[in-house]
């Protein structure tokens, strides 16, 4: 019995112990695998499988009927379709947004906080010379310019801080830079009109102010260009900043949207170019009048599209390198050279700080025009040879605020107005060398004369010709840079809109009654 029971079960197949159990196999056998591949262990039991047969029986031929070829191509048209116009209303309409931060946001904001820092700097430069014509009445025409252009400025200086508080409101940092000046500007004009009133009580000769008005004085030129000037400059700066940030990123965005636009739009037009054939194959037609239509408006759409991408860009860089980086250096230019001319006239008002005016003359003279190296005594020499090898051959062999300009000459008649800003520039100079040997000399009166003075050849006449010079080379720039604006705007308007989502609509509609009769063939 046992051994007939024990060959039962050797011969029945039935799977003895080490069969049974893997782990009790001979010491370094590895257990058998199943065949075949290994499923995700997450997966459900059967799943894996369902799927690859599902991807394999979708990838054959035989899977792919006529039906649900020209379904799935329409599908494919449609989206791609609805694609090129979402990239399109993306890319175009960032460029649109990134326009208008530059041109009627920042830039006009950078512009008028530069010309704040040139209103307060006249404002100083006024007061200086109000102390410098004393009681002289030789010097009373001078003194009543001088008090109506203070009081020009003063309303200008007010106006440009009513619209950069206004403007600022966004940003913490340059918000406080105008609370500050804001909050400042009136201890500024308190301190001036107390010099005035004590200078009027003294009536002191030309150029030798009362001890006390000149204390008056020195408190609130101090303050200008200790907090007041530099909490502009800030504004300035910060407004400057985000032009060049949104510009860069714009740039950026436009290169890369081009690309992306091409891309969807090459693919749109291949998926419509292989429906087109489908239907040609499978129904032995030679063409489908709406799936031509359709194609040839993509190909316009997209041509047009890259056109409109490739103008913004165009007028960004026309915008902002071309014209406003003009514009912003000659602002700032403009800016400094008024402070630079109140330190003309605070050298010969307050002799005890004569050097360290004239040094501060000197460094804004050499952010206007750079020569380095240049001394006061020198720099008429160096600057005369500058000029001389400009006219030669048309390089610029100095930086500052007028070299930048002279390196980004872009527009029509910019040269010339640049040209004359520097011939303007250097006569300047010229007459201020001659105010510091007067005032060297002993002649103090004259050096007054000749520093306030309207007539040609005197120094406030030939400061007048450069500021001139420098607001038309702006206005060139300016002119330009809106127009570029303008353009941009123009072009990508409601209007483009508008027909860019009509055509949309009309290409999904032709496409889908391209494909409904031939669908309904097989219902």
């Amino acid at each position: 019995m046992t051994t007939a029971a024990t060959g039962r079960t050797a011969t029945s197949g039935e799977a003895g112990p080490a069969e049974a159990d893997p782990a009790a196999a001979s010491p370094g056998t590895a257990p058998a695998r199943p065949a075949g591949p290994q499923l995700p262990h997450h997966l459900p039991t059967g799943l894996g499988t369902r799927l690859k047969d599902g991807a394999r029986r979708v990838g054959s031929r035989s899977y792919w009927t006529t039906p649900r070829l020209v379904r799935g191509l329409t599908a494919l048209s449609l989206a791609t379709l609805i694609g090129l116009g979402a990239t399109a209303t993306a890319v175009l309409g960032g460029a649109r947004d990134g326009t208008d931060t530059i041109g009627h946001r920042a830039a006009p904001q950078a512009t008028r906080a530069a010309d704040l820092y040139f209103a307060l700097s006249d404002m100083d430069a006024q007061a200086a010379n109000l102390l410098l014509a004393g009681a002289d009445p030789d010097l009373t025409a001078m003194r009543k310019t001088s008090l109506d252009t203070y009081e020009q400025r003063r309303a200008q200086a007010d106006d440009d801080l009513q619209q950069a508080a206004q403007a600022a409101a966004g940003d913490p940092g340059e918000q406080q830079a105008v609370q500050r000046v804001l909050g400042q500007l009136g201890s500024y004009e308190a301190l001036v009109a107390r010099a005035q009133l004590l200078e009027e009580q003294a009536k002191p000769p030309a150029g030798r102010p009362s001890d006390d008005a000149l204390a008056a004085y020195r408190q609130a030129t101090d303050l200008l260009r200790q907090q007041l000037l530099p909490a502009a400059d800030q504004v300035t700066a910060a407004n400057q900043a985000t032009v060049d940030h949104t510009y860069t990123q714009q740039r950026a965005a436009l290169s890369s949207g081009w690309w992306q636009l091409a891309a969807v739009g090459v693919i749109a037009l291949a998926a419509l170019l292989a429906l087109q054939r489908a239907l040609a194959v499978r129904y032995r037609r030679v063409v489908n009048p709406a799936l031509a239509a359709v194609t040839l408006l993509t190909g316009i759409v997209l041509a047009v599209g890259l056109h409109l991408v490739t103008r913004a860009d165009d007028n960004l860089v026309t915008a902002k390198s071309n014209a406003y980086d003009s514009v912003i250096a000659l602002s700032r230019a403009r800016a400094v050279a008024f402070d630079m001319n109140a330190d003309e006239s605070r050298y010969l008002t307050d002799p005890a700080r004569a050097v360290a005016y004239e040094q501060s003359y000197l460094d804004k003279t050499q952010a206007i025009v750079r020569l380095d190296g240049a001394t006061i005594a020198g720099y008429d020499g160096r600057l005369a040879a500058a000029v001389a090898k400009h006219h030669a051959d048309r390089s610029v062999p100095f930086g500052g605020y007028l070299g930048t300009e002279l390196q980004n000459i872009t527009f029509s008649g910019e040269q010339d107005a640049a040209e004359r800003v520097l011939t303007a520039f250097q006569a300047y100079q010229q007459d201020d060398r001659k105010i510091r040997d007067l005032r060297n000399a002993g002649k103090l009166k004259e050096a007054v004369t000749l520093n306030t003075g309207l007539a040609p050849g005197q120094s406030n006449y030939d400061f007048d010709q450069l500021s001139k010079a420098i607001g038309d080379t702006i206005d060139v720039n300016g002119r330009a840079m809106d127009q570029a604006v303008a353009d941009t705007d123009s072009g990508l308007d409601t209007t483009t809109a508008g027909l860019g989502a009509g055509v949309l609509v009309v290409a999904l509609a032709l496409t889908a009654l391209g494909v409904r009769p031939r669908l309904r063939e097989y219902r």
